[in-house]
């Protein structure tokens, strides 16, 4: 059955109208309708979630420098190699021989044995020729190390080098850097003129290969300019 419309009096009383008729007619003053209310709520909605996204994008990304933390069981170690001096931070037993191939990218010198005994590691630490796989690299922060890399290159060898590869001083190669490193040092040792003599100097140089009576003939070829 359908509900009839409530009915009011006017202010004069002069006639019935329909409640909704009068609420429809009266001011809007104090009132807040459906849509105005839903409208209001929607944009304080997006000013509250659009603020934030605004800001976020106006704001210039922070830069983050990776902090560099030594690892553990690290030492700080300056090296001065080929005249350049190389900061590092490696395993305090680690051998010369190996901070030089892996830490500082220096691959001329050779590891053959590892003890001593092949003379493919030789490398001069002022002046001196050493076998590299028995020292460590933290006895050596203030002295001259010199490589073959630091003897001469490609476009500007060395004497020595120069008379191994015209006299044919090696054949597989592996054995010529540390060979090369302990003939450069000869020509400043009190070495006697004599093949022999130079045999003798260059003991500490084994050559698997064999290329021993080249290797002497390079060494006297630069000692007879010199």
């Amino acid at each position: 059955m359908e509900e009839k419309p409530k009915l009011a009096v006017d202010n004069k009383g002069l006639e019935p109208i329909a409640e909704e008729s009068r609420l429809a007619d009266a001011p809007l003053v104090g009132r807040v309708s459906r849509r105005s209310f839903l409208s209001h709520l929607g944009a304080a909605g997006l000013a509250a979630t659009a603020s934030p996204v605004l800001a976020v994008a106006a704001a210039p990304a922070a830069t983050v420098e990776p902090e560099v933390v030594p690892q553990a069981g690290t030492v700080p170690l300056t090296l001065k190699v080929n005249g350049q001096s190389h900061t590092l931070n490696i395993d305090p037993r680690t051998s010369l021989l190996d901070c030089l191939r892996e830490n500082l990218d220096l691959p001329g010198t050779k590891k053959g044995c590892d003890h001593g005994q092949c003379g493919a590691c030789t490398v001069h630490v002022n002046g001196r020729r050493v076998n590299s796989c028995l020292s460590f690299a933290v006895m050596h922060p203030a002295d001259e190390i010199t490589t073959i890399e630091g003897i001469g290159q490609p476009d500007h060898l060395h004497p020595m080098q120069a008379a191994f590869v015209e006299h044919d001083g090696f054949q597989c190669g592996y054995c010529t850097s540390g060979q090369i490193m302990s003939a450069v040092a000869v020509l400043k040792e009190p070495v006697g003129p004599s093949d022999d003599d130079v045999k003798q100097a260059m003991y500490g140089n084994i050559c698997r290969c064999g290329a021993y009576s080249n290797i002497v003939a390079a060494v006297q070829h630069v000692r007879k300019q010199a």
